[in-house]
């Protein structure tokens, strides 16, 4: 019977002389990518951050290093780190055995980090155009909502701020009256203008009447007291709210004040929840991310231009395409695009509904009213014409004026398409933004161009399915910071993150290409030396080239 061998075990073993952490670290390990990345890296700005003196301090670039790696390993807690740091290998040789604890990784993380970020990644997208492997020359935008770290239920809205503090300055007005009335025994005009109040006025007016000591009277001094301990504190309260709210906001959170109350996507349970979020653009290429913005702002359509504009100041050039989807579509952002001769492809609302059959043939569309643009009318589906009527202005609330003009049918009595054509009453009317008509018409060619067909069917794997890796597969769909620097630090890491990961698997792919062309050449060489060069090895080859 033979008997049964094992290898040698020995947990005790110390070699004579010790092995090299990255004796065990493939050649082709994304660490290793991390590591030459963050060597090149400039960053003159972060070490300009440290101060002398004190204890020796972990260098930044091991840091940067392991945050990186973490990311690009879906480590996004510095306790995580830390564990990692103590436990995998390749953490190890990053590190160069040092063993940062997570205090010390966080304080880097949140401080050091903080307004550097963007730079750093510009560094990183600025080496992948000289790799060739994105140019800027085209930008596939698209934004998502990612929910904030705060509290989802603590909800502040301004239109319940505006109302509490509407009625308790009516009670401030009421208390003050009743204060005045019995130091001056005079009667108010009430039919004057309550002025508006403010916390500040509010207390330079209470120790004018404290100073003057006037108010004498019990019931008064309890008024002047309740004012000044109650009423004040509340109105500071209510001013402070608002203010960090902001006028472009209508809601915020208590835990994160720059979060907004957005509407997410449905749930594991189809409900569609309002909760505290930030919208993420970002712009792609090669599925490579080559910018991002954070906004507060729920909707696209607000994001567009100062996204471009910030782009434009990074990179000191803007590209020369971009494609979006339907949620950029407006006016204002087709202006700007004509405005600074960038060539677009920026979808608007009813554009796909706009190809369909069922669309082009209903009368009731302003779409399909023939337009006669010397005399300037509107035909309606019956024939009669519309004629113009006025001319205004409509400014929404960000200050962008548009200029609309107004038609009218002469008479709709006894019209036999009423009921299709529209359902209001007396004489139908239509309102028309001619210049947003002319701007729709050039998106549309375009659009249905060879080239926005091209741009239309790389838009939907281009931003979205970046997004779909960062929320499904690397699990991050939630901040884990604050604030919206705290934000766009931890979004900004993950960009770096996956666009490493993405450089890691483009050099796989080139490696592995090379390898296949240098045994297809060698095998060349070896089939003409046995075979001979005849016509029809010839023809064997070149049947057999592809593989």
């Amino acid at each position: 019977m033979k008997t049964v061998r094992f290898k040698p075990y020995n947990q005790n073993q110390v070699d004579l002389f010790p092995s090299r952490l990255d004796e065990f670290i493939p050649e082709s390990a994304p660490v290793r990518l991390v590591n030459n990345i963050v060597d090149d890296l400039d960053i003159t700005p972060i070490l300009k951050s440290y101060k002398s003196g004190g204890c020796n301090g972990y260098h930044p670039r091991m840091l940067l290093k392991v945050i990186f790696f973490s990311y690009l390993s879906n480590i996004f807690s510095c306790r995580k780190m830390e564990s990692a740091l103590n436990e995998n290998i390749h953490f190890m040789w990053l590190s160069g055995k040092q063993f940062p604890k997570h205090s010390c990784i966080n304080d880097f993380r949140g401080k050091r980090l903080k307004g550097h970020i963007n730079q750093l990644f510009v560094q990183v997208v600025t080496m992948l155009v000289e790799l060739g492997y994105v140019s800027l020359d085209v930008q596939y935008i698209d934004g998502t909502k990612i929910e904030s770290a705060s509290n989802r239920y603590s909800f502040v809205w301004r239109k319940s701020i505006e109302r509490y503090k509407s009625n308790l300055e009516v009670k401030i007005r009421d208390i003050l009256g009743q204060i005045e009335e019995g130091i001056q025994n005079d009667t108010r005009n009430t039919e004057e203008a309550p002025v508006e109040l403010n916390a500040e006025k509010l207390k330079e007016k209470v120790r004018a009447i404290n100073q003057s000591n006037t108010c004498k009277k019990k019931d008064k001094k309890k008024l002047l007291t309740k004012l000044e301990k109650e009423y004040i504190t509340k109105l500071e309260e209510y001013e402070q709210k608002l203010d960090d709210i902001g006028k472009n906001r209508n809601s915020m959170s208590k835990t994160d004040k720059d979060a907004t109350f957005m509407r997410m996507k449905d749930d594991h349970m189809r409900n569609g929840q309002l909760k505290p979020a930030y919208n993420v653009q970002i712009s792609t290429e090669n599925q490579f991310i080559t910018y991002y913005g954070i906004y507060q702002n729920p909707t696209d359509t607000r994001t567009l231009i100062d996204y471009l504009e910030k782009f434009k100041d990074q990179y000191g050039k803007q590209s020369i395409e971009i494609v979006a989807d339907a949620g950029y579509g407006s006016e204002e952002n087709y202006e700007y695009l004509e405005k600074n001769e960038i060539d677009h492809y920026v979808k608007f609302n009813m554009f796909h509904a706009g190809q369909k059959k069922k669309f082009k043939k209903d009368p009731s569309k302003v779409e399909n009213l023939y337009h006669n643009e010397e005399e300037d009318y509107f035909v309606c589906p019956m024939g009669q014409h519309m004629c113009f009527i006025a001319e205004y202005q409509k400014t929404n609330k960000h200050g962008f004026t548009s200029t609309v003009r107004k038609y009218r049918a002469k008479s709709c009595k006894g019209c036999q398409m009423r009921s299709k054509c529209f359902k209001g009453k007396g004489n139908r009317s239509i309102e028309i933004n001619h210049r947003l008509r002319e701007l729709k018409k050039i998106a549309r060619d375009k659009l249905k161009s060879e080239k926005g067909l091209e741009h239309r069917s790389k838009r939907p794997i281009e931003p979205e399915a970046v997004f779909g890796q960062a929320k499904y597969n690397k699990g991050f769909n939630r901040f884990k910071l604050r604030g919206m620097q705290g934000v766009s630090l931890e979004f900004g890491l993950l960009a770096i993150a996956m666009n490493i990961n993405k450089w890691a698997r483009k050099e796989a792919q080139n490696a592995i290409q090379t390898i296949i062309l240098a045994a297809i050449r060698h095998f060349k060489i070896h089939f003409n030396l046995v075979c001979g060069n005849n016509d029809l090895n010839l023809v064997f080859l070149e049947q057999n080239q592809k593989y």
